[in-house]
């Protein structure tokens, strides 16, 4: 069976997507279950001595200055989950579930935390079971790290709140009963070493940075073929050009595109027809580069986050030190979100202000929206409104939501940093961004059929005959978001930019 093994340093993005969509199973390493022990070890220690150590002995937050006692801690542990459990709005999917599961147990596996082993994998035996507690998505702060649903994580294996089971939603007790998993009690520590992390924001943003990956090549390979439909000129693509200012992402697409329309007879050079094109056209380099560089930087923020712990306090065995620090604060991925959400919603931007050059006959050159018997047929007129919408909610969801803070726990934590908040929003403006491109694709492929296709570029022709095997050329009206929701599916899936790969090579 396919599985991936965790040790707290090595996991990858490719591992998380295995997990959350392929259901690879999680095994924990042998030197990180002796990390876990060793750590583990250290606070029996401090519980047994009663030090005053802040989430071991004391409470939280504000209350870091009550003492709990060794015979309270249990209650301790359980009555932070309960009243941490405040959660709300719509639950997170299940993909995400399994990989803010997997995201906790990599942190814990660092040794860092003090969790016991058998609760350590207790967490990996209900993701490996397939057991999903349900989260609602909103009520993090995202410092102190996400304290609200990761907590309705941890009911579940408490046999209280809610989960996911073979497509059922059960009770949490209910569920663990019938995926044969015992419920456990939580001891000293193990109630914040479970929540106070950054893993919700985290997943979020993995998965959500795996799909723009995949979205930016798509963007590149839809804009292929609008210069086509448009007889774009291809020269500005030339490599000297971008060498002059070498921006990775911006050489990239430029390489991009001359391979997808490379042998196309439906492009020009410059002074054949027009001397410039519009800069939609013209700077398809600089403006997909820019967002591919963003998504690099992010994926390195990412990279860093999902193999740290981000609790507190960390336990530090070699020393025998407790140091209650900020690890949990989301302020890195905060700022990498709210930087994705920008270069997506650039992405659709740039990719509406095409659409809107295909179907205005002021600027194309072709029947005004795209349908040959215009007045009686609307033809594409409001699939160029839907884009315009979605491209103006993008604007709005793009406000960064690191710029705010609201102090909570008494002051006592002052400055947090709706990090989950901009995660969640990227993913919404990714989900926004599919469908204008799906648009532009689908409206691409019509202005094509309406000036005849001379023979598309090595890229573009595989791309149009997939589109076109889900759709037709439209020469009278039918229902549009059928056909947009055709070509939505085929860039969700994947397949355009895995098939234009197979034939030209990796795209960047």
């Amino acid at each position: 069976m396919d599985k991936v093994i965790i040790d707290g340093n090595s996991l990858t993005l490719i591992d998380i997507i295995n997990v959350a969509r392929n259901n690879y199973t999680v095994e924990l390493s042998q030197e990180a279950t002796e990390r876990v022990i060793k750590s583990r070890d250290l606070v029996n220690k401090f519980v047994d001595e009663e030090r005053v150590v802040y989430g071991i002995t004391t409470g939280f937050g504000k209350f870091s200055d009550v003492v709990i006692t060794k015979e309270e801690s249990m209650l301790l542990q359980r009555n932070l989950i309960i009243s941490h459990a405040c959660g709300v709005g719509n639950t997170l999917d299940e993909e995400i579930v399994r990989a803010i599961m997997l995201l906790r147990a990599n942190a814990l596996a660092k040794g860092f935390s003090g969790i016991r082993l058998s609760t350590l994998e207790k967490l990996i035996q209900i993701l490996n079971n397939g057991v999903h507690p349900v989260i609602p998505e909103k009520g993090s702060l995202g410092a102190s790290g996400d304290l609200a649903p990761l907590s309705h994580m941890v009911l579940v294996l408490l046999g209280e709140g809610e989960a996911i089971y073979k497509g059922q939603r059960l009770a949490g007790k209910e569920a663990m009963k019938k995926a044969g998993i015992g419920t456990i009690e939580l001891t000293s520590k193990e109630g914040l070493a479970l929540i106070n992390g950054t893993q919700v924001m985290t997943a979020i943003g993995a998965i959500t940075i795996y799909d723009a990956i995949n979205l930016s090549k798509m963007a590149d390979i839809t804009a292929s073929l609008t210069m086509e439909a448009l007889s774009g000129i291809i020269t500005p693509f030339d490599e000297k050009v971008h060498i002059a200012r070498p921006h990775r992402g911006q050489i990239n697409t430029a390489k991009n595109m001359l391979n997808l329309l490379k042998g196309s007879q439906m492009t020009t050079t410059q002074g054949q027809v027009r001397v410039q094109d519009a800069y939609t056209l013209r700077c398809i380099p600089q403006i997909h580069g820019a967002s591919k560089d963003a998504i690099e930087y992010v994926i390195d923020k990412i990279n860093i986050e999902i193999n740290s712990a981000t609790d507190n306090p960390l336990i530090f065995k070699e020393t025998e030190e407790v140091i209650s620090g900020g690890n949990f604060h989301g302020q890195p991925m905060a700022l990498s979100f709210d930087f994705l959400s920008i270069a997506l919603a650039e992405l659709a931007n740039v990719s509406e202000r095409r659409l809107e050059r295909l179907v205005n006959p002021a600027l194309s050159q072709l029947p005004a929206f795209l349908v040959e018997k215009g007045g009686l047929n609307s033809g594409f007129m409001i699939v160029q409104y839907s884009a315009a919408s979605l491209v103006s909610e993008n604007k709005v969801l793009a406000h960064p939501s690191s710029v705010d803070s609201i102090p909570s726990s008494a002051n006592q934590e002052d400055h947090v940093s709706m990090g989950t908040i901009g995660a969640r929003k990227a993913k919404e403006i990714l989900e926004n961004t599919r469908k204008v491109l799906a648009m532009e694709l689908l409206a691409a492929c019509q202005a094509i059929d309406i000036r005849g296709k001379k023979g598309l570029g090595a890229g573009s022709d595989i791309a149009y005959e997939l589109v076109r095997k889900v759709t037709d050329k439209i020469t009278d009206d039918k229902i549009m978001y059928n056909e947009i929701n055709k070509c939505e599916d085929l860039i969700k899936s994947n397949k355009i930019v895995y098939k234009v790969e197979e034939r030209i090579g990796k795209l960047k």
